[in-house]
């Protein structure tokens, strides 16, 4: 779909800007950690990563345009033989979402195992690995193979020549999070769903943190879907949202910052369908997602009020993930939302992002239209595979189901 024009925020965020302004302009050294970054850290030189500090260039980039992406996972072994066969050990985290992998050296992927990889992530939402010590470039190389690397139009990149596509995820004691400038539930997101084609198989390694605190939360758009009834399945599918880049942006300019590339407003299906999975997902997130089309407001409010609380708050979906140094973490950004706790301040915490591009979002009904194959319910499949015989529900009106604990 191509970006939607449009002078409004929507939800609020015209209040939000304001108080950003404001907030931007007083000593307190408060920030919004979402939409408002800043580019003040800790005087500290002998930092051993200090050259991958926050830095903000003042450079203009070109819109994006359609970028060519061919997803790695579609050429996997579907048993994931190189991949597994190299491992030590492969750990489920839960039935819904995460899985750690032991005994893997990132920097010894054969291209196979890469496209494994990509299959699992697919799968399985986000795979963890632990005492990595790949650098950054070598992080580069690997997200390359999934697809062409986004460069982000606000969020900090290091001063090094030639890492414009790295993303700097870092918090010291200069950065306080003021929790009267955000929700906790608006800080789940799925990255830069507002962009053309979002990304897909990220990577964020950790090379500072705290002993404890700030982890990372992500959760399943699989196990939404399969969670809802028939008929509210039926009713997702067939609509559309709005994901807006503009409070971020706007973020960055009052927080006096340069924009390097203007913000666009895209219009993304509610569902979508991954290309090699082929199962169903939720695609909204708090974090860009402004409004549900061609229905009225208050009907739009209700429908993703409730579903960013599932996000965020049904566990049964979540997977939480401590991180150590060289910690690092595949998620794919088109069928999982995540967020990070702000409970370690005023410690240290920094990560280096690596961000491929996806193909379009693709509806249920284009899916099939262009596969001629059926999108399917994640959990159903799960079950067939596991021999569980599941009832046909017809899809329409749904009924009362009993739970006892």
């Amino acid at each position: 779909m191509a970006p939607v024009a449009t002078n409004e925020n929507g939800n609020g965020h015209v209040d939000r800007i304001a108080e950003l302004k404001k907030q931007a302009n007083s000593d307190s050294k408060l920030f919004n950690p979402f939409y408002s970054p800043t580019a003040d850290s800790a005087s500290d030189d002998d930092y051993k990563y200090a050259g991958y500090k926050p830095y903000f260039p003042v450079v203009d980039w070109e819109p994006l345009g359609d970028i060519d992406v061919t997803d790695r996972g579609l050429f996997a072994d579907p048993e994931k033989k190189a991949l597994f066969g190299a491992a030590q050990k492969v750990k489920n985290l839960t039935p819904a979402i995460g899985t750690e992998i032991l005994g893997i050296d990132l920097r010894q992927l054969t291209p196979a195992q890469k496209d494994e990889l990509a299959l699992l992530v697919a799968e399985r939402g986000v795979v963890f690995f632990r005492d990595q010590e790949l650098n950054v470039h070598e992080q580069l190389d690997i997200a390359r193979h999934f697809g062409p690397l986004h460069k982000h139009a606000t969020t900090p990149i290091p001063k090094e020549p030639g890492l414009e596509e790295v993303h700097i995820v870092y918090n010291d004691a200069a950065r306080r999070p003021d929790s009267s400038a955000f929700s906790k539930l608006e800080l789940w997101h799925s990255d830069v769903t507002y962009e053309l084609q979002p990304p897909s198989t990220t990577s964020l390694k950790v090379i500072t943190c705290p002993e404890y605190g700030g982890d990372t939360l992500w959760s399943s758009g699989y196990a939404l879907y399969s969670s809802l009834s028939p008929g509210m399945q039926t009713y997702l599918e067939g609509l559309t949202a709005l994901h807006s880049g503009v409070a971020q942006a706007e973020g960055s300019r009052a927080a006096g910052l340069h924009v390097r590339r203007e913000a666009i407003e895209t219009v993304h299906p509610v569902v979508r369908v991954h290309p090699v999975t082929g199962w169903k997902s939720v695609y909204v997130n708090p974090g860009f997602t402004r409004r549900i089309n061609g229905v009225p407001k208050a009907e739009s409010d209700v429908i993703l009020n409730f579903l960013f609380h599932q996000i965020g708050e049904n566990v049964d979906f979540q997977v939480r993930f401590h991180w150590e140094p060289n910690s690092i973490a595949f998620w794919d950004n088109r069928i999982v939302t995540h967020s990070a706790t702000f409970d370690f301040w005023p410690q240290r915490r920094h990560a280096l992002r690596a961000t491929p591009h996806g193909e379009k979002p693709e509806s249920v009904e284009d899916y099939e239209r262009r596969t001629g194959k059926v999108a399917n319910d994640r959990q159903i499949e799960i079950w067939k595979q596991q021999g569980v015989e599941v009832p046909q529900v017809k899809k329409g009106a749904s009924r009362a189901r009993g739970y006892n604990d």
